[in-house]
């Protein structure tokens, strides 16, 4: 059976199995996300802060642009969880060793010493985040329809020990 959806003017056919009719996604009913001013203000600081440490990084280590990523990715964190969030998270007695790592990359970042620092920042993200891990290779296993894809990341995801 052919339904039809309707974008502006033009309308293109969809297939649907079964008969059902066919409705546009997001659905009236889904529910979305809302976001404060802060946490969208935050959702854009951590994104240049991740665009800045990875051109920083094409840039063979560019410590300027490393720390102004470094900088607005943790002013993010801070706009979008909240200080208190922020600082709890940090410095939780089991996450002390990972947070000691990633401060202390940042901090040797901001001394001009790219290659160190990003080193003990990538060890104390890893350890930081490590029980994070799981959860977001669950989720990418779930949007992804490739079947090899989805073998290989509920594989990285299953894995509880990451070094």
């Amino acid at each position: 059976m052919i339904s039809r959806m309707t974008l502006g003017l033009k309308a293109f056919p969809r297939v649907t199995a079964g008969g059902s009719t066919w409705k546009p996604w997001p659905s009236p009913t889904a529910k979305m996300v809302s976001l404060t001013d802060f946490q969208r203000i935050g959702v854009g600081l951590v994104g240049f802060g991740i665009f800045f440490v990875f051109f920083g990084m094409l840039l063979y280590f560019d410590s300027v642009l490393l720390a102004f990523g470094n900088i607005l990715f943790l002013s993010g964190l801070v706009f979008i969880i909240g200080f208190r969030r922020t600082f709890t998270f940090f410095f939780q007695r089991p996450k002390l060793k990972g947070t000691s790592f990633f401060l202390g990359g940042v901090i040797i970042v901001l001394m001009r010493w790219p290659i160190l620092g990003m080193l003990l920042e990538a060890y104390g993200f890893i350890t930081l985040f490590r029980s994070f891990f799981p959860v977001a290779f669950g989720f990418l296993g779930s949007l992804v329809n490739i079947p090899v894809l989805t073998k290989l990341l509920q594989k990285l995801g299953g894995s509880s020990s990451i070094v």
